[in-house]
């Protein structure tokens, strides 16, 4: 039974094609396929301790170039969980995989397996014809005597430390703390929270005693050695081993093992654990694209070494034509990355781009963007790159975390992991295709991080935006919570220790005295005395010429808003997030238009947000997205916006009084952008949670109009900015 995919049911980088079920003897096994086209690759399950979640950071990249398949193990995610030992068995796992191609209609297939028990083996030995290749991810299987548990699993160990927590009575007394145990010594690598707390939860799918019911200790779960080498012997495909040679589960040596009995490859990574395609995905997902020839490295893989037509029949493709250009012959090019959340970042990254260009005569530059950016630098004339149409959207997931007014944004940027992944695996290969003399990135996660964690990626000059330094734990988070901003903290400085000259220059949009006046965590560096150290400053870029909007009444003529009337403008930026605040804003209008007669209030909806959604009163104005919004809110008397920095910046730039209510949850507006604000002695915050529509309408009354004292807003913060930047062209 096949079934096409319909409306997500949660925020992934990417979604599959199709998706089904195979059965046999009774029990149903759920798979999906992402992509098309030639080879295939199939990402079988590990034991069913996790589903095919785990391969999150693997499907949207290999997708972009191949056919990938996924299935959930039987006992876990949307496939059955049978009774009894027997159902659990390798052979079982091999059987599923085999009815799982012929369902998703693959005759081949490039095997790519992670803590493989042999079921991949015996795969690869009984049905030649239809496997291309295997890439073995720290398995486990030995070829010389069986795995033996440091306890064994129905004995009583007499502790609870270390490995004697895989014993059943301990499972039976704390099967939570096991997984925390155990995916611990799965994820050794420092920094791993977010991975070991993803394993826990892919566990948490399924339950104890399914666990139970296929598990009698580990020698009884993988494969016999005497099988594995016959099994061996009957594997002729291309193979390749990929080891961490700090792997607390499994000695890398069996994986070695295994290469050498197979003619295979073994890579080694040095430093990492027992899943590296989870906490090293760059190096993985490389290593992957270039043994199955996809990914435009230039290697022919197995897909160019015979591996994906029949058995033994060679398989070549002519390489597409390219063109090379010598190096003094190109013209001086950027990649310019801007943040999708939101749409302030665009305004300021148009207005540094263009100053960039004047100071650098020729400079091209290309957007890697998406959506609501896009329509901005659309709008604009600006060239956005190709690839910018295969980005996982940030702006949707952020809009899918997103409550009542409410936005965890630490813990949402924490849970964009696969889209960050996904989305720098993109750059990845723009960058390996086009040569550019300049990266820049405007909170581009995705690129500061992963460039990081390989800096051997570099390739260009590299400029890092940001307007805020240091993850902020809120209140109600606990020790929990501290605990993570902290340690995110710590390893972002722990990069910038260790590879100094990654970052070409690290601009921070704004001064010295925005930066609040935190620490990173405890034991470390104060937040402000650390920027100070690291960043140059290029003040404030607000994204327009202030010029433009001197003549005020010449401003609203030109919008069409009439001298004596009472402008007040709602906003909430280019995401969706805002949908909330705008409705409670709209609720207010009656009450508000009777306390100040004649009020014109306009609601913008924005690009993301449905303006036929929102209720509706006479006199109310509601317009969807507005180009160059800046200059309404300069021709405004009021202004009623969300928490974000760039629109209340806006507003302070103009001199025209505004309300902002930050998003609960939300460390940045609450934290970052409250104390920029308080520097300049702009804005009113106010508290959703207790602005009833009386309480909107009474402050729209109190502000409208009022003669505002803010400290000025440099006018000159894009030539700076761009003054830093031109530097290194």
């Amino acid at each position: 039974m096949t079934t096409l995919l319909s409306a997500p049911e949660q925020s992934r980088a990417r979604y599959p094609d199709e998706e089904g079920y195979v059965e046999r003897d009774g029990v149903r096994v759920f798979w999906e396929r992402y992509g098309e086209g030639e080879p295939t690759i199939l990402l079988p399950p590990t034991w069913e301790i996790v589903h095919s979640r785990s391969w999150k950071c693997q499907i949207p990249y290999l997708a972009r170039h191949a056919r990938v398949v996924t299935f959930d193990p039987r006992g876990n995610g949307r496939s059955d969980r049978p009774d009894g030992y027997d159902a659990y068995v390798r052979r079982e796992f091999a059987d599923d995989a085999l009815a799982v191609l012929d369902a998703a209609g693959v005759d081949r297939a490039v095997v790519i397996s992670w803590c493989d028990m042999g079921e991949s083996l015996i795969l690869a030995a009984e049905h030649p014809e239809r496997v291309a290749g295997l890439v073995f991810i720290a398995p486990p299987v030995s070829l010389a005597e069986r795995r033996q548990g440091e306890y064994p699993f129905d004995a009583d160990p007499g502790t609870d430390e270390g490995w004697a927590k895989e014993t059943r009575g301990y499972w039976e007394r704390d099967w939570p703390g096991y997984l925390e145990f155990f995916f611990a010594t799965c994820l050794t690598e420092p920094h791993s929270t977010k991975q070991i707390e993803d394993c826990v939860g892919w566990a948490g799918d399924t339950d104890m005693e399914t666990i139970l019911a296929g598990f009698r200790g580990w020698d009884s779960k993988i494969i016999d050695p005497a099988e594995a080498k016959a099994l061996c012997q009957r594997i002729y495909c291309p193979v390749l081993v990929i080891n961490g040679t700090d792997d607390q589960q499994d000695d890398p040596a069996l994986g070695a093992a295994l290469a050498a009995e197979l003619g295979g490859r073994l890579v080694q990574l040095e430093g990492a654990g027992h899943a590296p395609h989870a906490r090293d995905p760059v190096k993985v997902n490389e290593l992957v694209a270039e043994f199955a020839g996809v990914g435009g490295n230039g290697s022919a893989g197995v897909a160019g070494a015979g591996g994906v037509g029949g058995a033994g029949e060679a398989v070549v493709t002519a390489p597409a034509t390219r063109t090379w250009t010598r190096a003094l012959r190109r013209p001086k090019r950027a990649l310019y990355l801007s943040s999708p959340i939101g749409l302030g970042h665009a305004r300021r990254d148009l207005a540094i781009a263009r100053e960039l260009r004047r100071q650098v005569p020729g400079l091209e530059v290309d957007w890697l963007a998406q959506d609501p950016v896009t329509r901005v630098l659309e709008a604009e004339g600006e060239r956005i790159h190709p690839a910018s149409a295969w980005l996982a959207n940030e702006s949707a997931h952020i809009e899918r975390e997103s409550a009542e007014h409410d936005l965890h944004a630490f813990q949402a940027i924490r849970r964009m992991d696969e889209i960050l992944i996904a989305n720098f695996m993109v750059f990845h290969d723009v960058v390996r295709e086009q040569p550019y003399d300049l990266w820049v990135g405007d909170e581009a996660w995705e690129l500061d991080y992963y460039l990081h964690e390989n800096p051997e990626e570099k390739r260009a000059a590299y400029v890092w935006l940001t307007d805020f330094v240091g993850w902020l734990p809120m209140p109600d988070g606990g020790e929990r919570e501290a605990f993570l901003t902290a340690d995110y903290n710590a390893e972002m400085i722990e990069h910038i220790d260790r590879f100094p000259r990654l970052r070409d220059r690290a601009v921070f949009v704004g001064n010295p005295a925005d930066i609040v006046p935190d620490r990173f965590g405890p034991g470390l560096p104060g937040i402000r005395e650390w920027v100070e150290g690291h960043y140059d400053f290029s003040g404030y870029v607000t994204g327009f010429d202030p010029a433009g909007i001197d003549d005020r009444d010449e401003l609203r003529r030109h919008l069409g808003y009439r001298p004596h009337e009472r402008v007040c403008i709602v906003t909430v930026g280019g995401s969706g997030v805002g949908g909330h605040l705008l409705r409670r804003v709209i609720a207010a209008y009656p009450e508000a238009r009777r306390l100040v007669p004649g009020l014109r209030m306009v609601v913008v909806a924005g690009p993301r947000i449905d303006p036929a959604s929102l209720p509706s009163h006479d006199g109310l104005e509601v317009r969807p997205y507005v180009h160059n919004l800046y200059q309404h809110l300069a021709a405004s008397d009021l202004a009623v916006v969300q928490g974000g920095l760039t629109t209340c910046m806006e507003l302070a730039a103009a001199g025209r009084p505004f309300l902002y209510f930050p998003l609960a949850h939300h460390f940045e507006q609450n934290y970052h952008v409250a104390h920029r604000l308080r520097q300049y002695n702009a804005g009113r915050q106010m508290d959703f949670a207790t602005a009833t529509p009386e309480v909107i309408a009474t402050a729209v009354a109190e502000e409208i109009g009022r003669q505002v004292e803010y400290r000025p807003v440099e006018t000159d913060g894009a030539t700076r900015a761009a003054s830093l930047i031109a530097q290194l062209l």
